[in-house]
């Protein structure tokens, strides 16, 4: 897995990559399947966003989070994709019941 972090008018600490770090494995703890992740932080004037771009095994999921402080637009960036990466998740490892019936109706006429 390659991880990205960069800062847009912003310098990106030790401690914000920590921070960014330690807040990615709860996603990474759900769905370990991940190719690439890009995560970009910006400020302007009194709001700070944050963005990641995640690199799946056969989906690109993308999510942005905008807060008056930076560690509540990470906080909130995450939930944001742990959401989607879990909703993912359920998607790919649901059984497909419905393609069997389809194939004995199909033979049954």
């Amino acid at each position: 897995m390659n991880l990205s972090i960069s800062g847009h008018h912003l310098i990106v600490t030790p401690a914000i990559r920590e921070y960014v770090l330690n807040k990615l494995t709860r996603v990474l703890r759900h769905f370990d399947h991940v190719i690439d992740i890009q995560v970009l932080l910006s400020v302007e004037k009194l709001r700070h966003s944050a963005e990641i771009t995640m690199h799946l095994r056969g989906k690109d999921v993308h999510c942005e989070a905008q807060e008056e402080n930076l560690y509540a637009a990470i906080d909130a960036l995450v939930d944001k994709v742990d959401r989607q990466v879990i909703k993912y998740k359920d998607k790919v490892q649901r059984p497909r019941t419905d393609e069997a019936p389809k194939r004995q109706l199909a033979a049954d006429l």
